[in-house]
């Protein structure tokens, strides 16, 4: 009789197995078409870039740069432009697992006449935003507040940060904000907690602008002109590390699958830091795309010695 029921089990083991094995399957390819629902329906990329959303969001004939995702992955914002003209933020949202096409949107009701690099918060309540005149300038940082569907008249921020010329502003989780200040061409940081909203420090990163944080603040994003070929104008995208002392690391070139012979900018990592975004001109006419990556690539370049 103990032979008979330890049989059963043998023999039972692979109906077992495979039952598993089915149920893992259909559950991996719902979580995949789950994440490719919130990625507009792409694939996926791994380690090597590819175009984002072909024909809906890259559209040839125009430049795209600046995108962000809310944090739940139901609604999208980037900013665009046609050749020569001013820029304009564009908004897509998820409904019922399928985006609606994108719109363009006008947060400032004309009081600026261009408007771009949108980033929806970590609590989704607000979208901050750049601003700026005709004539490129009163360059400054504005937001809305969410609004039940809707969103409240811009607000211009009133902190110190807005003193100079600044653009492409973004938050980790903690809310700190990062961003550029163009009239010194350097990247800086300000608290967003009460008074300290106020203090604003240098980055002491020794060159580049459109700097992105990661959602844990352990590295952060930018683009500047190739430094490792003096003959190469072109601008590439590095990655800065933050070392235990709370300094960065050197920028580090992120390589080749990612910086091409032609212009890179605009990093931004989604609100879950699994891709990278960015934008590159290689269309005709060195108009720009966007194109996105695993954020494995960054991972590779993290010295040991800051290992997680």
């Amino acid at each position: 009789m103990r032979n008979f029921h330890l049989s059963l089990i043998v023999l039972s083991f692979p109906v077992i197995f495979s039952a598993c094995n089915t149920n893992k399957q259909k559950s991996q390819n719902l979580d995949l078409k789950k994440i490719q629902v919130s990625y507009y329906g792409q694939n996926v990329p791994g380690v090597d870039p590819v175009i984002f959303a072909p024909g809906i969001v890259s559209i040839e004939g125009r430049n795209e740069y600046g995108i962000s995702f809310s944090p739940d992955f139901d609604e999208l914002y980037y900013s665009a432009s046609k050749n020569d003209s001013l820029p304009n933020i564009f908004f897509s949202k998820l409904e019922n697992d399928k985006w609606t096409i994108p719109i363009k949107i006008n947060f400032t009701k004309g009081l600026k006449e261009a408007e771009m690099h949108p980033f929806v918060s970590f609590d989704r309540n607000k979208i901050f935003f750049t601003a700026h005149n005709a004539d490129y300038t009163d360059t400054k940082i504005w937001y809305v507040n969410r609004i039940d569907k809707s969103w409240s008249k811009a607000i211009k921020m009133t902190s110190r940060l807005n003193d100079d010329e600044v653009f492409y502003l973004n938050q980790s989780e903690n809310e700190d904000f990062y961003y550029t200040n163009i009239s010194k061409f350097k990247i800086y940081t300000a608290s967003n907690k009460g008074e300290k909203l106020n203090e604003i420090h240098d980055t002491e990163i020794e060159f580049g602008i459109h700097g992105f944080i990661s959602p844990s603040q352990d590295y952060l994003l930018l683009n500047a002109r190739n430094k490792e070929n003096t003959e190469r104008k072109d601008n590439d995208i590095y990655v800065c590390f933050k070392e235990k002392s709370g300094k960065w690391t050197k920028p580090i070139n992120l390589g080749n699958k990612i910086n091409s012979e032609f212009d890179e900018t605009c990093p931004s990592l989604t609100p879950d830091g699994n891709y990278l975004f960015f934008s590159r001109y290689n269309e005709e006419n060195e108009l720009s795309n966007f194109y996105w990556v695993s954020s494995e690539t960054i991972e590779n370049l993290r010295p040991t010695e800051l290992d997680k």
